[in-house]
Protein backbone atom coordinates (compact mmCIF):
# COMPACT_ATOMS: atom_id res chain seq x y z
CA UNK A 1 0.00 0.00 0.00
CA UNK A 2 1.35 3.24 -0.76
CA UNK A 3 2.33 5.86 1.92
CA UNK A 4 0.11 8.82 2.95
CA UNK A 5 0.87 12.02 3.17
CA UNK A 6 -0.33 15.25 5.28
CA UNK A 7 0.21 18.18 3.54
CA UNK A 8 -0.23 21.20 5.80
CA UNK A 9 -0.59 24.72 6.19
CA UNK A 10 1.00 26.46 8.97
CA UNK A 11 -0.96 29.55 10.62
CA UNK A 12 0.15 31.93 14.06
CA UNK A 13 -1.18 34.16 16.04
CA UNK A 14 -4.29 34.70 17.98
CA UNK A 15 -6.55 34.38 14.81
CA UNK A 16 -4.83 30.91 13.97
CA UNK A 17 -7.45 28.44 14.43
CA UNK A 18 -10.28 30.42 12.52
CA UNK A 19 -8.33 30.46 9.98
CA UNK A 20 -6.91 26.77 9.94
CA UNK A 21 -10.64 25.97 10.49
CA UNK A 22 -11.63 28.13 7.22
CA UNK A 23 -9.04 26.81 5.24
CA UNK A 24 -9.72 23.52 5.28
CA UNK A 25 -13.06 24.15 4.14
CA UNK A 26 -11.41 25.80 1.24
CA UNK A 27 -9.15 22.39 0.74
CA UNK A 28 -13.10 20.48 1.13
CA UNK A 29 -14.01 22.83 -1.68
CA UNK A 30 -11.08 22.54 -3.94
CA UNK A 31 -11.62 18.58 -4.20
CA UNK A 32 -15.14 19.08 -4.77
CA UNK A 33 -14.66 21.50 -7.67
CA UNK A 34 -11.80 18.81 -8.97
CA UNK A 35 -13.66 15.91 -8.36
CA UNK A 36 -11.05 13.79 -6.80
CA UNK A 37 -12.20 10.99 -4.86
CA UNK A 38 -11.05 8.59 -2.09
CA UNK A 39 -8.96 12.01 -1.26
CA UNK A 40 -11.16 13.76 1.61
CA UNK A 41 -9.00 13.51 4.52
CA UNK A 42 -9.26 16.77 6.10
CA UNK A 43 -8.86 18.74 9.17
CA UNK A 44 -7.48 21.03 11.83
CA UNK A 45 -5.56 20.86 14.80
CA UNK A 46 -4.37 23.48 17.47
CA UNK A 47 -1.14 23.03 18.04
CA UNK A 48 -0.75 25.96 20.70
CA UNK A 49 -3.11 29.09 21.24
CA UNK A 50 -0.93 30.82 18.66
CA UNK A 51 -0.42 27.93 16.62
CA UNK A 52 -2.94 25.66 14.04
CA UNK A 53 -2.76 23.78 11.17
CA UNK A 54 -5.04 22.56 8.58
CA UNK A 55 -4.25 19.47 6.43
CA UNK A 56 -4.94 17.24 3.57
CA UNK A 57 -3.90 13.70 3.35
CA UNK A 58 -2.39 12.64 -0.26
CA UNK A 59 -1.42 9.70 -1.75
CA UNK A 60 2.99 10.12 -2.11
CA UNK A 61 2.60 9.70 -5.90
CA UNK A 62 0.50 12.66 -5.66
CA UNK A 63 2.10 14.80 -4.03
CA UNK A 64 3.63 16.72 -6.80
CA UNK A 65 0.26 17.93 -8.15
CA UNK A 66 -1.45 19.30 -5.28
CA UNK A 67 1.92 20.81 -3.83
CA UNK A 68 2.57 22.90 -7.01
CA UNK A 69 -1.22 23.97 -6.84
CA UNK A 70 -1.72 24.67 -3.16
CA UNK A 71 1.29 25.00 -1.68
CA UNK A 72 1.37 23.90 1.78
CA UNK A 73 4.18 24.73 4.42
CA UNK A 74 5.51 21.81 4.77
CA UNK A 75 4.22 17.37 4.91
CA UNK A 76 4.78 14.77 6.64
CA UNK A 77 3.80 10.71 7.11
CA UNK A 78 0.59 10.44 7.95
CA UNK A 79 -0.52 7.49 10.37
CA UNK A 80 -4.03 7.26 11.81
Amino acid sequence: MERQIKLIWDFRGPEALPIAKHHEIHLKDFIKAEKIKDRDITGFEEINELHSIAFWVVPESEIKTYRDVLKPNRATVYEK
